[in-house]
């Protein structure tokens, strides 16, 4: 396999403990370790991360942003979603 058939991956890095991952590019590599040791060369050169993950980007999948309106619409026909279902008790004066 050369490089111009290597995959793309998505890298995610997490900079402390506690803190979530978050998406700081993508790399083209032969397989997995390839990748991590690549995202740790290219995206933490000053120690900024505990953790990488890496994700082959054929293996994620997402809504499209232009159905956002639809997808993310509330749904009516399920009261259990709406806070106004629940009795909230006068001693909780912040919520």
């Amino acid at each position: 396999m050369n490089q111009s058939e290597w995959p793309l991956w998505e890298v995610f890095i997490r900079s402390k403990q506690g803190l979530d991952h978050k998406h700081v590019g993508s790399l083209h590599a032969a397989d997995a370790e390839m990748a991590i040791q690549n995202a740790r060369d290219v995206y933490t050169r000053r120690l900024e991360g505990v953790s990488i993950w890496v994700v082959e980007s054929s293996h994620v999948h997402a809504s499209n942003p232009d159905d956002a309106a639809a997808f993310y619409e509330p749904a009516n026909d399920k009261i259990y979603r709406h806070p106004t279902f629940y009795q909230v008790p006068d001693s909780i004066k912040h919520m």
